[in-house]
This record gives structure tokens, C-alpha cells and sequence, in this order.
């Protein structure tokens, strides 16, 4: 499809945006899709577009993280391998099976994250003990949410990042830095479907990718600067701005 000059301007400026929110805490998707859908995009071109796009930008924040001591790269390879294949499946499965009914079950489900947070307030504030071995969780987690990201995707990064605070004790800045490594493991595995069913626009998506790839530099490194309390209001934040996204949408959806 042509797109007019501008067209990449504001596919730029929303990239941008969306890497930056979405390396502090999850929810980019809300910025970056909305906006290839505005400029016209079919929702399959602009699901494998936003997943190109995407990739650079959890890749940067991963990258940033990593360079500063937060990733446990020894602990978390399994999760990254896992995530991959569970992302390929799911890429795979929506290609055939309609994923609306998912839109109706997932706002109540992170309405349940966003109640338990908020009444919590020493969540994810310090690292605490571990509730779950670390193989059994990356395997479930792995798979379940691999899955999920390659299948239908909104709040994948809330799903891992509270899954990672209340599961392995991780502290919000360790579990935000984690989520991105999987994030880029899911986004890798269902881009490699969107690429062979020939859903990516190449152009758009490497204008994005620029764009993420400065705005999620910019987020992490405020991240890493401020530390774990930073993070709880942006993640609060970010999901109840998911939840009225995907409300919206299935409440507007035609039946």
C-alpha cells in the first residue's frame, strides 16, 4: 500500500511514544497500533507491521537493561526459548481461529491485576522470596504467555510482569527488564509468521523501528535511573488505559 510522506512522520512520532511507555511498563500497542490502523492499514498488514516495529523496541529496552546488571541471562535462557516456540504457535493458531472472544476475557482479567496492585502497595517495591521454582515457571510462563503474544497480544507485558514480581519475587525494575527480554522472544517468534504469510510493510515498519528503538533507550534508561518505585504508577497506568482500549473495542466491535 503508498503511504504519503507525512504518513511516516506520524508513524515515527507514535513509535516513539509507544517505545517509550513501553519500556518503563508494557502497553506500546495502545500508541503504535491505533496509529497504523488510523493511517489506513488492514488490521492483518498492521498486526505483522506493529510486530516488526515492536521487535526493535523491546530488543533496545532488553539491550539497555542487560547493560546494566538487570537481566539474569542464566536463569531466564529457558524462558526466552520457550516464549519463542509458544509465540510461533500462537502466530500460527490465529491465522485460523477467530481471537475476538479472547477481547471479552482479557479486560477482566487485568482489571483483577490493576485491583490487587493497587491495594498492594509494597508490591514489587523490594525482591523477595521465589513462590515457584524457576524451571517450572518459565516453562508455564513460556508457553502461556508465548502463546498469548503470538495469538492476540494487548497486556501481554502486564501478564509477565506481575506473573514475574509475584511468582519469582522479583522487584518491579528486575521484572520490567525481564519482561522485555520475553517480549522480544514472542515478538521475534509470531514476526517470523506475519513475515511468511507476507503481512509486514517493510517501509512503515522500519521508520517505527527508528522510533522505538529512541523512545524505548529513553525508557529504560529512566528506568534504571529512578528504580522500581518509577515504575508502579506508569504500570497502573498503562493498564487501566489497556483495559478502556480493549472495552472500548469490544463494546464497539459490529456482531
Amino acid at each position: 500500500m503508498h503511504l504519503e510522506w507525512w504518513n511516516y512522520l506520524v508513524l515515527f512520532g507514535a513509535a516513539l511514544g509507544a517505545g517509550l511507555v513501553d519500556a518503563i511498563a508494557g502497553g506500546g500497542g495502545l500508541i503504535a497500533l491505533p496509529a497504523l490502523l488510523m493511517t489506513g492499514f488492514p488490521v492483518p498488514l498492521a498486526l505483522g507491521t506493529n510486530k516488526l516495529q515492536s521487535l526493535f523496541g523491546s530488543g533496545m529496552a532488553a539491550l539497555h537493561y542487560a547493560r546494566h546488571g538487570v537481566i539474569d541471562w542464566r536463569r531466564c535462557r529457558l524462558g526466552v526459548t520457550v516464549t519463542f516456540v509458544g509465540a510461533v504457535a500462537g502466530a500460527g493458531t490465529v491465522q485460523s481461529i477467530d481471537s475476538s472472544r479472547l477481547a471479552l476475557l482479557i479486560p477482566w482479567l487485568l482489571a483483577a491485576i490493576l485491583i490487587y496492585t493497587v491495594f498492594r502497595p509494597e508490591l514489587g517495591r523490594e525482591v523477595r522470596a521465589p513462590r515457584m521454582n524457576h524451571v517450572a515457571f518459565w516453562l508455564v510462563a513460556g508457553v502461556g504467555l508465548g502463546f498469548y503474544d503470538g495469538f492476540f497480544g494487548p497486556g501481554t507485558g502486564a501478564f509477565w510482569t506481575i506473573a514475574l514480581v509475584l511468582l519469582l519475587g522479583q522487584d518491579f525494575l528486575a521484572a520490567t527488564g525481564h519482561t522485555k527480554v520475553m517480549n522480544t522472544a514472542s515478538n521475534l517468534g509470531a514476526l517470523i509468521l506475519f513475515v511468511y504469510a507476507g503481512r509486514v510493510h517493510w517501509l512503515a515498519g522500519g521508520v517505527m523501528a527508528l522510533g522505538q528503538i529512541a523512545g524505548a533507550r529513553a525508557g529504560a534508561g529512566l528506568v534504571v535511573k529512578k528504580g522500581a518505585r518509577f515504575v508502579r504508577p506508569v504500570f497502573l497506568t498503562m493498564v487501566t488505559l489497556t483495559i478502556a482500549r480493549l472495552t472500548y473495542v469490544a463494546l464497539t466491535r459490529p456482531h
